[in-house]
């Protein structure tokens, strides 16, 4: 089937935040736009995204803001310098969506949806004549160059005059960021780096208590799964002590905390073959006090009672040290005093890409121009969580997408006009 968008369109592929933005951007300044997307409506991982209170963005200052891309920093600071934090909130504020700033620094809506902005950007999309083709899954490039889609009434061949690629990553495959994209690019000469899991959670090896195989003994997953450690620290190489709280789950364990430090763990556990990370059950008590209860008399009682009347230990911390340790560390005040205060956990790997919050790994800058276009292939240019970066939660992955949602638009636009 023949495409009858006109001749001098441009065509967005995927309807997340990165290629509404670009939409946007290309729509003002009076180009047609065509965003194509597989599922029935857009931005369908933003609105789940918002399903606990939408975060948009965070307060911390550019410096640091910039310095949660780690090794990336260096290309996504143009990116953010052009539309940063407060830019988007400013964004927000005129499609009538006041934010806020959380006690965490997140900022978020003041309702805390996503639906009510979503309606509001869209609207305003179309009014800037954006056009929107759902039920469009893109199949790659025809002989010719032109887009194949595969739709409900059969393919769809479409020729743009050029091509804004909003992708997704791999996560959540079900909202349609599959990463089936990656190897239609790598067959163009794009280098790609392989998609892996980011924020995501990890399986844990074998423990003192359920030596014979990794994971969790029955006891403790069945009692536990589904329960937050908190208060705690955690550390590991490459990631330094940072309180927080995680939760634990059937396998492993998963949460903020774990996702904060999820790039260092997967990076160990490439090199290693497995991370080994410290948990710090008491931040809020020095070793020394520690160790002055841990070796108080206690009697008669038992030592998860005696732990429990001196250092208010919960159930579950409780857990973890029979599950960590053997009868003999426990039983030692030395030694468990330390491991209240460094409790080590081993990870053996992280959990499936498509369970993770995001997606690292993606085209490389290097493949890039300035303007986001790919190098090998001219007149396509891409953003958003394909791009080779990857950032903790707490709204930089969001900023980032948008942020270079409107890079590629501006960078594809001023290409159209040296090419006119």
């Amino acid at each position: 089937m023949s495409s009858p968008i006109s001749q001098d369109a441009i065509a967005i592929i995927g309807g997340g935040p990165a290629g509404l933005m670009a939409a946007e951007v290309l729509a003002a300044a009076g180009h047609p736009v065509t965003v194509f997307d597989a599922k029935p409506s857009v931005g369908r991982k933003f609105l789940l995204a918002g399903k606990g209170g939408l975060n948009l963005t965070h307060s911390e200052s550019f410096a640091p803001f910039v310095g949660r891309f780690g090794a990336r920093a260096p290309q996504i600071e143009p990116l953010l310098r052009a539309f940063d934090a407060d830019a988007l909130r400013t964004w927000a504020a005129e499609l009538g969506v006041q934010t806020f700033v959380g006690t965490s620094g997140r900022v978020f809506p003041t309702d805390l949806k996503a639906a009510p902005l979503l309606r509001a950007w869209l609207h305003r999309l179309r009014s800037a004549g954006v056009k929107f083709a759902m039920r469009h899954r893109w199949a790659g490039w025809a002989d010719d160059g032109a887009l194949r889609f595969d739709t409900p009434e059969g393919e769809r061949v479409v020729t743009p005059r050029a091509t804004l690629l909003a992708l997704g990553g791999a996560s959540w495959p079900q909202l349609g960021s599959d990463g089936a994209w990656a190897p239609w690019l790598a067959a163009r000469g794009v280098d790609v780096a392989p998609l892996q899991p980011a924020n995501c959670g990890f399986d844990v090896g074998p423990t003192a208590a359920h030596a014979a195989a990794p994971g969790w003994s029955e006891r403790f997953a069945s009692e536990f799964a589904g329960q937050p450690v908190k208060p705690v620290a955690l550390s590991t190489a490459g990631f330094d002590g940072r309180p927080g709280e995680f939760v634990i789950t059937a396998t492993g364990i998963e949460g903020s905390l774990v996702y904060a430090a999820s790039s260092a763990l997967r990076e160990q556990i490439a090199r290693e073959g497995q991370a080994t990370l410290h948990l710090d059950l008491l931040p809020q008590l020095t070793p020394e006090r520690v160790q002055a209860e841990v070796s108080h008399p206690r009697g008669s009682r038992s030592l998860s009672s005696h732990l429990k009347s001196r250092l208010k230990l919960s159930p579950l911390k409780m857990g973890l040290l029979h599950e960590l340790l053997t009868r003999e560390q426990m039983l030692d005040s030395r030694t468990l005093a330390a491991a209240l205060k460094a409790l080590p956990l081993t990870l053996t790997v992280p959990r499936p890409v498509a369970e993770a919050i995001s997606t690292a790994g993606g085209v490389r800058f290097e493949a890039l121009n300035d303007g986001l276009m790919l190098n090998a292939v001219p007149g396509v240019f891409v953003a958003g969580e394909m791009l080779d970066w990857e950032a903790p939660t707490g709204g930089y992955l969001l900023t980032a997408s948008m942020a270079s949602g409107r890079a590629a638009a501006r960078g594809l636009a001023a290409w159209l006009g040296r090419a006119a």
